[in-house]
């Protein structure tokens, strides 16, 4: 029998015209395309099963209930969209630029990475990669500057998601200022790209509604827009608990009672938009493992609990 290497992506009209011109009997043409379909459907079930993966993880993040149904829905529509053009009919155009909204440590980040990862398995992006920017990576020092910047994170993103945390500080300087560029740059980028580059703004939500409104154009081309809301005292709870568990560690009950009374007083500050939420939870338990390595090394003896345990008296506020 002859053997085709990479029979997935093997044309059918080559093995057909092999038939034609003798050089393929019709029997082993038809074991090969035979071949290549169950190939084909392992390869699509297994596609299926790495976005399901990714859903699940998803599911698996704290809180963020409009977000994940958002996420599902995109992962809907873009599935839809390609079984519509698959019959022939006519389907919506894909645009996926999006827009985050929300506070620090509030999961944009983590979201983006699995939309990211999504989006490969639906062979909507080719490698499903996140490249992380600000502006001091994208506006440059003088005319033209600012440009070759942008192009070169551009670049590194192709194939995946750039991602633009704070991405309001581009029009802060007014005309004049080079973050317009950076700005014009993206958008030419956005459309030369368009089939396999997805760009994703994210900072505050006052500051990006300020922004969308200083440049109204930008509207249009980010059409998913997506809030991220600040964890409930109970949600930072439940993540503090789980990375605690990721690193082998538990909280006694005092311990927990202690980091809510911390993180209660934290949410009643004017500044707590700027504590980074999940991420001061993050902060806070990785300074309570310092000092539970602080209280344990004098101790004699040190059994296996003592060092899983974080107890209430290593529980302290970041300023302290």
């Amino acid at each position: 029998m002859v053997e085709i290497k990479n029979p997935i992506y093997k044309d059918c009209n080559d093995i057909l015209n092999m038939v034609s011109n003798g050089s393929l009997s019709p029997l082993d043409a038809l074991s090969l395309l035979k071949e290549m379909e169950i190939k084909k459907n392992e390869l699509k079930r297994s596609k299926e099963e790495k976005v399901k993966e990714v859903l699940n993880e998803l599911d698996s993040l704290v809180g963020l209930t409009a977000v994940k149904q958002l996420v599902k829905e995109l992962h809907a529509f873009v599935e839809i969209q390609k079984r519509r053009k698959k019959e022939d009919l006519i389907a919506e155009p894909l645009v996926l630029h999006m827009i985050f909204k929300g506070s620090p440590g509030t999961g944009k980040t983590t979201v983006a990475r699995l939309i990211g990862k999504m989006f490969k398995e639906m062979e909507i992006l080719q490698k499903g990669h996140l490249v992380e920017v600000e502006r001091a990576d994208l506006v440059g020092e003088y005319i033209g500057h600012t440009a070759q910047k942008t192009r070169e994170q551009i670049k590194k993103a192709i194939g995946g998601i750039l991602f633009i945390d704070e991405a309001y500080s581009l029009a802060r300087g007014g005309e004049k200022d080079f973050g317009k560029e950076a700005i014009d740059t993206l958008v030419k980028a956005m459309e030369d790209y368009k089939d396999n580059l997805i760009v994703i703004l994210a900072g505050y939500k006052d500051e990006m509604d300020w922004f969308l409104r200083t440049n109204p154009g930008l509207r249009s081309r980010f059409p998913i827009q997506i809030e991220f809301p600040d964890y409930t005292l109970e949600e930072l709870i439940e993540i503090a608990i789980l990375m605690a568990e990721k690193r082998q560690y538990k909280f006694t009950p005092e311990a927990i009672e202690k980091l809510k009374f911390i993180l209660l007083d934290s949410k009643k500050s004017i500044y707590f938009d700027k504590l980074g939420n999940a991420r001061l939870v993050r902060n806070l338990l990785e300074k309570a493992i310092r000092k539970q390595a602080l209280r344990l090394i004098n101790q004699k003896k040190i059994s296996k609990e003592d060092l899983i345990l974080i107890k209430a008296e290593d529980i302290l506020p970041l300023e302290d």
